[in-house]
């Protein structure tokens, strides 16, 4: 692998898909001299982004979210814009969401040269998408993506985490609002910027836009995330290409709105500043187990609280002790 940071760089700053797929890459490894070079990447990058179309999108199951999300990202392309979804897969402990498995699901994106599609592995861990997707995001604003769709594949709280670093948030129910509202947390509700009742056709119509009332009324018991912005539901068919218009000129419309209020700028300031101190925690936290005295106690303590011999209150002291010891001043020495 080339180490040469300039190397990605140039390549990213040129578009050139070979060489951002191989930044990716980088950032996704877990080796320490590959995130040393990923960290100097995103840092000479960094003037070059923000300026996309953040995009999140989650939805219920058999929401139809991949033929949704093929129809939106196509009808985008033949507007000119270029497109990068990036499938956040937290559940997928093992293979991190497959390549093939997203290709497969949207066959057209895949192949349209104004699109990008890239899983994002999760490490095991709900963090590690968090970290991997932003720098991918970053990296493929860099690369001169309009529009950087984050798809939540997972269920739980990988909503409310993607939720935390893209400019709108898009929920896709289906009809039947009473079943499907049990099947989505309020809490996603809660971060929503727009719901889009999908699956609005054929005999399917009347259903959907009894759901799309249903719907209008759960949000109308909740607070609205934003002081200038209420969020809307309504009606498509990713099948039919129909409302998918409408849509984004919700999105552009929100945008708009975001900008003009000052919230789109103080919004980008806050996920910033949530992301150092997630870094920060991380950090912390790999530095805390991978020390020699924690390796060495940890499994002795956890034997002790387990039997009882121990209460979890003296263990938590003794482990959290060492890091006072670590740093707390050294005393003057002696002769």
């Amino acid at each position: 692998m080339e180490k040469d940071p300039q190397y990605y760089v140039r390549g990213v700053l040129d578009r050139n898909r070979l060489i951002l797929s191989r930044t990716i890459t980088l950032i996704e490894s877990g080796l320490p001299a590959h995130q040393e070079l990923a960290r100097t990447i995103i840092d000479r990058i960094l003037e070059h982004t923000g300026n996309a179309v953040r995009l999140g999108i989650t939805g219920v199951p058999g929401a139809g979210k991949s033929t949704f999300i093929e129809s939106f990202g196509t009808m985008l392309t033949q507007k000119g814009k270029r497109v990068a979804v990036l499938a956040v897969d937290p559940s997928s402990t093992r293979s991190g969401g497959s390549i093939l498995a997203d290709k497969t699901r949207m066959e057209k994106l895949s192949v349209n040269e104004m699109a990008f599609i890239r899983p994002s592995p999760s490490s095991g861990t709900l963090g590690g998408v968090a970290r991997k997707t932003r720098e991918t995001m970053l990296v493929c604003e860099a690369a001169g993506y309009d529009v950087v769709i984050v798809e939540t594949v997972g269920v739980g709280q990988s909503e409310t985490t993607v939720a935390s670093m893209v400019d709108f948030f898009l929920v896709l129910m289906i009809a039947g609002a009473g079943d499907e509202l049990q099947g989505i947390k309020k809490g996603v509700l809660e971060v929503a910027d727009a719901i889009a009742v999908n699956k609005a056709d054929g005999d399917n119509l009347d259903r959907a836009r009894q759901a799309r009332r249903e719907y209008e009324n759960a949000l109308h018991l909740l607070n609205p995330a934003s002081p200038n912005w209420s969020p809307p539901v309504l009606t498509c068919s990713a099948l039919e290409t129909t409302g998918i218009e409408e849509i984004w000129k919700t999105v552009v419309k929100h945008r708009q709105v975001m900008t003009d209020s000052g919230e789109m700028a103080e919004m980008r300031r806050r996920q910033a500043m949530e992301w150092m101190w997630f870094l920060v925690k991380e950090g912390l936290e790999d530095w805390f187990y991978n020390s020699p005295y924690v390796k060495e106690r940890l499994p002795v303590l956890k034997k002790e609280v387990a039997e009882g011999r121990t209460a979890p209150t003296i263990a938590a002291d003794q482990l959290l002790a060492f890091l006072d010891e670590c740093v707390r001043p050294a005393g003057p020495e002696s002769d």
